[in-house]
């Protein structure tokens, strides 16, 4: 059967963060030095995009923008790939919402669709933003091979839609700090397009 056109997207979450193990959520904080130095890693043998889209947020953007720099690649900036907010949680140690409100934190896990954090975004309005953002580039660059740095729950959600896994399945789809996913999507004329997982590393 004849692929008319293959477009291969590239996720990459960013590193680790200065402030330790938190809910950043939409808290605006910067990569550490160890952060830096796992995005390079995991791209030191990854080449061939022809542009790359980045969350707003520093610990994706200023990484992408040197990335963009160092390659001469167009760099777009996503407003809605920026990271599900927490609300309450923002900026809160994890270890201290598991001691403190280990009910609602268990519950948020397992049905993410049901359960939102205390003043946080919905997932069901999350997942619409950060799907809408990935159908227009998509359509906008269907054939090119192209990058994206984004967030965990971010990367979270377009795995799972794009391999029909149900919502209660989100949290046990590991995204590491500076893990790094390809997918490839098939289109052959006269078939719904064809995802396809090809990679899916980190630590």
């Amino acid at each position: 059967m004849k692929i008319n056109r293959i477009t291969t997207i590239d996720l990459l979450r960013h590193g680790a963060c200065e402030g330790g193990e938190i809910f950043r959520g939409s808290t605006d904080v910067a990569l550490s030095e160890s952060g830096w130095q796992q995005m390079h890693a995991a791209l030191v043998e990854e080449t061939g995009w022809r542009r790359i889209f980045t969350s707003p947020l520093q610990r994706c953007r200023v990484f992408a923008e040197q990335l963009a720099e160092t390659r001469e690649l167009p760099l777009h900036v996503v407003d809605d790939l920026r990271e599900l907010h927490f609300g309450d949680w923002e900026g809160r140690r994890l270890q201290d919402i598991e001691r403190e409100e280990s009910a609602t934190l268990q519950q948020f896990w397992r049905d993410p669709m049901q359960v939102t954090p205390p003043n946080g975004e919905a997932m069901a309005d999350f997942r619409q933003r950060v799907l809408n953002a990935a159908e227009q580039i998509i359509n906008a660059h269907a054939g090119e091979h192209i990058l994206v740095i984004a967030h965990g729950a971010v990367i979270r959600m377009l795995l799972g839609e794009w391999l029909q896994m149900a919502m209660t399945a989100f949290s046990n789809i590991a995204v590491p700090y500076a893990g790094f996913s390809r997918v490839r999507i098939f289109y052959r004329e006269g078939f719904e397009p064809w995802v396809q997982l090809c990679v899916h590393r980190g630590e």
